[in-house]
């Protein structure tokens, strides 16, 4: 399988370039400015995704899926990537699904706010933060007694969660508060598939 991923540096869609150098997937990648909704070769973003956003994959016969969580479930079963994502059937995929789509529509819908112009640092000091805060407070519990979301192995939701923190850098919210989210943060920082993503979008690492 050769897909190609259009992606934005350091967005969300370095999500599923994670996932797919974890499973080994080779792959084509271009930049979308999201600003402009054109791509690196000039061409009009809209017209591969009508949304506007990353990521999106296309396969190799020419489908086009977006939304990261959607993404990452086709790349999982595609690969038959049991621990990334256990099979249907199994409850452990549902609890797996369970923290995907908190990442996606709690913490990355949060975050989120941090970008949009407009946002005053009124409502991010009194409400947008405080709201955070408490969303990884949660996590942080749950770490306490888990190496990775869904215990001993890492799965899908852990990428998503690893991304989200790198985006806490962009305005300064300091986690060192939460001991086992940093921690678990520097484990996930040396898998392989975590560095050669960090470098192929040149964000060190």
């Amino acid at each position: 399988m050769t897909v190609k991923l259009y992606y934005s540096k350091g967005a969300c869609s370095l999500v599923v370039r994670i996932i797919l150098n974890e499973l080994g997937i080779e792959f084509q990648d271009e930049a979308v400015d999201l600003k402009e909704k054109k791509t690196a070769r000039g061409e009009d973003f809209l017209s591969i995704n009508p949304k506007g956003a990353v990521p999106v994959l296309v396969l190799d016969n020419g489908d086009v899926i977006t939304e990261n969580q959607v993404i990452l479930q086709y790349l999982a079963d595609t690969a038959s990537a049991q621990e990334l994502l256990a099979p249907v059937g199994d409850l452990k995929r549902y609890h797996t699904l369970e923290w995907l789509n908190y990442m996606a529509a709690e913490l990355h819908k949060s975050l989120s706010l941090f970008f949009v112009p407009g946002v005053s640092d009124e409502f991010k000091a009194n409400v947008l933060i405080p709201m955070i805060q408490k969303k990884f407070s949660y996590i942080d519990k749950h770490l306490s007694h888990n190496t990775y979301l869904m215990g001993k192995h890492f799965t899908l939701p852990d990428a998503y969660l690893f991304v989200m923190t790198l985006w806490t850098h962009y305005f300064k919210l300091d986690l060192s508060a939460y001991t086992h989210l940093t921690k678990y943060i520097g484990f996930i920082q040396t898998r392989p598939a975590v560095i050669k993503s960090l470098q192929q979008e040149e964000l060190g690492g």
